[in-house]
């Protein structure tokens, strides 16, 4: 089946990409795939039964801007389409932005990982009402890291703690209540001893100040 390149505005390639699927399945053309090659810009290619299928297809497309003149061959880009399974590294928690879909360009958290199926469970922040969207792990891409359990006890650990002075037996707990009564009772001695000086002053005054010659 043969493969026509299909120009585009550079760096337009995505929003092309998804107008002409739109249109393929919603005219139902017998369109049989749209292929964005890696590292390819200003194309995209369309595997369809006729040229003018693959004509239809992109018709009021904005940054469409034609075919070339004659289908290629696959081999010219069967190097730019080899699929390698690459490790996504996701976790639960993460703020992610959808690349790819119907919420393209929308922020969302992951709740679930399944990868099994290569599939992450969102939830849409700008939501009124959080509901659970499945995707695949390639239509995510993380702009915001979530903590880790081990990273938060970690933080954690490195802000200062105030400290709180702790008495470490009864015995100093009642040393210290002692010493502070016995201070209280010397202190009372002292005021007591200071006050009897003063009324034997005042007793002598007596005798001597108030003798009065006739």
């Amino acid at each position: 089946m043969p493969i026509f390149a299909l120009r585009t505005t550079s760096n337009r390639e995505d929003q092309v990409f998804d107008f002409v699927k739109a249109n393929i399945e919603r005219k139902a053309l017998p369109v049989h795939s749209i292929i964005k090659a890696h590292g390819m810009r200003g194309y995209v290619f369309l595997e369809a039964e006729s040229k003018e299928s693959a004509e239809e297809s992109y018709q009021k497309v904005p940054y469409a801007r034609g075919l070339l003149p004659e289908p290629i061959d696959y081999k010219e880009i069967e190097h730019m389409l080899e699929q390698v399974k690459v490790q996504i590294n996701i976790i639960q928690g993460d703020i992610v932005e959808i690349i790819s879909g119907p919420f393209k360009r929308e922020e969302a958290k992951v709740t679930r990982i399944d990868h099994a199926k290569d599939e992450v469970v969102v939830e849409l922040l700008e939501a009124a009402v959080p509901i659970p969207i499945t995707v695949k792990m390639d239509s995510v891409k993380v702009i915001r890291r979530s903590e880790s359990p081990a990273q938060e006890l970690k933080r954690r650990e490195e802000v200062p703690q105030e400290t709180v002075e702790v008495k470490e037996s009864v015995e100093e707990v009642m040393k210290e209540g002692e010493e502070v009564a016995e201070a209280k009772k010397e202190d009372g001695k002292k005021k007591k001893k200071k006050k009897k000086v003063v009324e034997d002053i005042d007793l002598s005054m007596d005798d001597d100040d108030f003798n009065i010659n006739l």
